[in-house]
C-alpha cells in the first residue's frame, strides 16, 4: 500500500510547494486559501508518477524471481515459435531466390531464322523491362554440352546433321511471380522467330504457393499464440489486482483516480512482455546455434555458401516492441474488467 501512496504524496506536495497559484479572496483576509496548481507541476508529477509506477512495477516481479520467470518462460515460447517459423521462411526465401535453375526460361529458336534476327531479337530481349539478362547457345555450343554431359560423343559423331536448334536463355527479374512470368513465356513464343519456350513453371509456381502458405501460416499460428500470451498475462495481471485489493480501495478512499491505480498494473504486463520477448529471442539464438553446423555442412555438400540468417537488428527490436505492446494489451483487459469491481464501501 505504501508503494502505491507515495507517488499520491509526491502529488499533494508539489501541489503544495508550487506557490504557482493565487488565493481566492480578498487580498487581505486571513484564513484559509485555495491554491491553483499550474499546468508544469502537474507535468512534473505525471512523470514522476510514471517513473515511480515503473520501477516499483520491475522491483515487485524481481522480489518473486521464480514466479516472474515461470510467466516469462510461457510468454518467451509463444513468442519464439512463431518467430522461428518467420526465421526459417525467410531463409527458404533467401535460398528460392538464390537457386541457380529458377527461373530460367529456354528459348527455342527456329533453325531457318537468320543470324540478323537472332541478333535483333536477342537485343530486343535485353532492353525488355521483365528481363535480367539473356544468353545466346549457338548449336555448335549446345551440341558440344550434351556431349560433355551425356557421355555419347561416339553416337552423335555419326549424326549427319547438328539437331539443337540455336537456343535464348533468358533470366527474368527476381522480384516477377508465377503468374507474370508465365505470361512472359506465352508472348516469348509468339515471336516469329521462336519455335517454343519451356521453363518449369510448375516448379515456380508451387514455390510461390508454399511461401504464401507459410506466411499465412506463421500469422495464424502467431495470432492464437499472441492470443494465448494476452491470457496469460491478463489472469497473472488479476490476481495481482485480487492481492492489492486493500492498497486499491484505500486509494481510491483518498481520491485516486482509476488511470492513477491502473498505471503500476500496465507497466507490470509491459515488464512481462517485455522479459518474455528477451527470453525468446535467446531460444531463437540458440537455435540458429544448433542449426548453423548442419545446415553449412549440408550446403557444402551442394558447394553452396548458404548459411541461416537470424532476426537481426531490426527483426529484434520488433520483437520486443509486439512482446510490450501484447503484455501491455494484456494488462489493460484485466484492469479495465476488474477495476472497476473494486469500489470503497
Amino acid at each position: 500500500m505504501s508503494q502505491i501512496r507515495k507517488p499520491l504524496k509526491a502529488e499533494a506536495a508539489d501541489s503544495r510547494d508550487a506557490g504557482a497559484g493565487q488565493p481566492r479572496g480578498r487580498g487581505g483576509d486571513s484564513g484559509a486559501s485555495v491554491y491553483r496548481t499550474q499546468v508544469s507541476d502537474r507535468w512534473r508529477s505525471y512523470l514522476a508518477h510514471h517513473r515511480h509506477s515503473a520501477r516499483d512495477s520491475l522491483q515487485r516481479l524481481l522480489a518473486t524471481p521464480l514466479q516472474s520467470l515461470m510467466t516469462w518462460l510461457v510468454i518467451a515460447v509463444a513468442l519464439a515459435l512463431p518467430a522461428a517459423m518467420k526465421t526459417a521462411l525467410d531463409n527458404v526465401q533467401v535460398l528460392g531466390d538464390s537457386w541457380q535453375g529458377v527461373p530460367q526460361l529456354s528459348v527455342f529458336l527456329n533453325p531457318r531464322a537468320r543470324p540478323a534476327a537472332i541478333d535483333a531479337f536477342r537485343d530486343q530481349l535485353q532492353k525488355h523491362p521483365q528481363v535480367k539478362g539473356v544468353e545466346y547457345i549457338s548449336p555448335e555450343q549446345a551440341l558440344k554440352e550434351f556431349e560433355a554431359r551425356s557421355g555419347m560423343g561416339n553416337a552423335l559423331s555419326s549424326l549427319d546433321s547438328n539437331p539443337l536448334p540455336p537456343t535464348l536463355l533468358v533470366v527474368p527479374r527476381d522480384d516477377l511471380d508465377a503468374a507474370a512470368l508465365a505470361a512472359l513465356g506465352d508472348k516469348l513464343k509468339a515471336e516469329p522467330v521462336v519455335d517454343d519456350v519451356v521453363f518449369d513453371r510448375a516448379w515456380v509456381e508451387r514455390l510461390h504457393q508454399l511461401l504464401a502458405l507459410g506466411e499465412r501460416l506463421v500469422l495464424a499460428l502467431g495470432g492464437l499464440l499472441g492470443l494465448g500470451v494476452i491470457l496469460v498475462i491478463g489472469n497473472t495481471i488479476r490476481l495481482s489486482i485480487e492481492n492489492r485489493r486493500d492498497e486499491i480501495v484505500v486509494i481510491k478512499l483518498v481520491g485516486g483516480t482509476d488511470a492513477f491505480v491502473r498505471r503500476p498494473f500496465l507497466y507490470t504486463g509491459i515488464w512481462y512482455g517485455l522479459g518474455g520477448g528477451l527470453i525468446a529471442l535467446v531460444l531463437q539464438l540458440l537455435l540458429l546455434w544448433l542449426l548453423s553446423g548442419p545446415v553449412a555442412a549440408l550446403a557444402d555438400s551442394y558447394q553452396s555458401h548458404f548459411g541461416l540468417a537470424g532476426l537481426g537488428l531490426l527483426g529484434s527490436l520488433n520483437l520486443l516492441l509486439l512482446a510490450a505492446l501484447v503484455g501491455w494489451l494484456g494488462a489493460w483487459l484485466a484492469v479495465g474488467k476488474h477495476l472497476g469491481e473494486i469500489q470503497p464501501r
